[in-house]
């Protein structure tokens, strides 16, 4: 059906943002960031994505997809950026494992799935955790400086998670290979 511009006295404009939600180019890498990949050995992992030298890079400023970070750790616990007022570490629970009952007295703490299941549990006290939830990839956990928590995966392949610890909860460059190798630390 032919329309003419008779029909449509009026143009409209609308304004788009001109975002690209593609993933980055390498291409688009700057001549630095490229040695500094060869450098420090980054290549290209299996699903074509960059893989990420899982390190501390705090306190310096630091960007990352933190998507990609948190699916490539394979320790119980790696931090990779602490600041003198924040932290972010990387989790990853084996199938059944838990982070264990834990409470931060002063610190707040966000969580975040980035890939499998499970079961978040928080309560003011350990004998009253009363607020449960099941939690999946892309779900965000928030706990409150105080609270007693637990996640446990609950699913078939490794929980990865990430966790924002306000203030930082572990010595920078912390790697716990294992929930053992953490728990004889603290």
């Amino acid at each position: 059906m032919y329309y003419g511009s008779y029909m449509y006295p009026y143009h409209y404009y609308i304004n788009v943002p001109n975002y690209d939600y593609v993933r980055q180019s390498i291409y688009w890498t700057t001549p630095n960031e490229i040695g500094h990949a060869k450098r420090s050995g980054n290549l290209q992992s299996s699903t074509g994505r960059d893989k990420i030298e899982l390190q501390d890079y705090g306190p310096e400023p630091f960007a990352v997809n933190i998507t990609e970070a948190s699916k490539q750790n394979n320790t119980y616990r790696t931090a990779l950026w602490t600041g003198n007022h924040l932290q972010v570490t990387l989790m990853s629970l084996n199938v059944g494992e838990d982070i264990g009952l834990e409470i931060h007295p002063n610190v707040d703490q966000f969580l975040r799935i980035e890939q499998g299941q499970g079961i978040v549990k928080m309560g003011k006290s350990k004998d009253n955790l009363n607020y449960e939830r099941k939690v999946y990839e892309d779900y965000a956990i928030m706990i409150p400086a105080g609270t007693y928590h637990n996640v446990t995966n609950t699913g078939n392949i490794p929980l990865k998670l990430y966790s924002i610890y306000a203030p930082p909860q572990h010595l920078h460059g912390t790697v716990h290979v294992t929930k053992a190798d953490a728990m004889a630390v603290e």
